[in-house]
C-alpha cells in the first residue's frame, strides 16, 4: 500500500492546532480568576498622595510565574500532542488501487477500512486548501453513487467523500486522479 506525501504530516499538524484554539479558551476562562483571586491576596502600598493616604495594590511578578509555567507548558504539550497525532496520523494512513477498486485505510485509534468498487465512482475531485497549497499538496475526493452527498455551508459537495486521500503530492493527485477515472469508466463500459 502506498502512503501519503511526507508533507502531510505538516498538513495534518497545522490541520489539527486549530481545534485546540478551545482548549487555550477554557484554559483562560480559569486562568483569568485565579489571578485575580491572587492579586487580591496581594501587598497593599500606602502612598502619600497630595496629602492624602491613596492605596495601591501591587501584583507581585512572584505570582504571575507559577501562571506563566503552567500555561507554556501546557502549550509546549499540545504542540508536542499535536505533532505526534499528526506523524501517527500520517503512518496510518494508506490507499491502493486493486483489481476490485480503490482502497484505503486510515485511523490511529479506531482503524476505518475502505474499498470503493470502481463502477461505483461517479466523480473524482482534487481541492487544495489554504494549508495545502502552502505545503504544495492536494486532497482527492472520490464521489461514490449511493452515497449521501454533503454540502458545506460554501456550496462545495463533497465535503464528506467516501474515499478522500488528504496531503497528495500535486502530480500524484492527478495522475491518481486520471486512473481511478479510467479505471471507472472501463468498470461501466464492461458492465453494458
Amino acid at each position: 500500500m502506498k502512503q501519503l506525501d511526507p508533507k502531510a504530516v505538516w498538513f495534518f499538524f497545522l490541520s489539527y492546532l486549530p481545534r485546540f484554539i478551545i482548549l487555550f479558551i477554557i484554559l483562560g476562562m480559569f486562568m483569568g480568576p485565579m489571578i485575580l483571586l491572587f492579586s487580591t491576596m496581594s501587598t497593599v502600598f500606602f502612598v502619600q498622595k497630595f496629602g492624602i493616604n491613596t492605596p495601591i495594590q501591587v501584583f507581585p511578578p512572584v505570582l504571575l510565574l507559577p501562571f506563566s509555567i503552567i500555561f507554556v507548558s501546557l502549550v509546549l504539550f499540545v504542540v508536542l500532542v499535536s505533532y505526534l497525532w499528526a506523524r501517527l496520523s500520517y503512518k496510518f494512513y494508506k490507499y491502493e488501487l486493486t483489481d476490485l477498486g480503490f482502497r484505503k485505510e486510515s485511523g490511529v485509534i479506531y482503524k476505518k477500512y475502505v474499498t470503493i468498487p470502481y463502477d461505483r465512482i461517479q466523480n473524482v475531485d482534487i481541492y487544495r486548501g489554504i494549508i495545502a497549497r502552502m505545503l504544495g499538496l492536494s486532497d482527492l475526493q472520490v464521489q461514490t453513487a449511493g452515497a449521501s452527498a454533503v454540502v458545506s455551508r460554501y456550496g462545495m459537495a463533497g465535503v464528506g467523500a467516501e474515499g478522500r486521500l488528504p496531503g497528495l503530492s500535486q502530480n500524484v493527485a492527478e495522475q491518481l486522479r486520471d486512473e481511478l477515472v479510467q479505471r471507472a469508466s472501463k468498470s461501466k463500459n464492461q458492465g453494458l
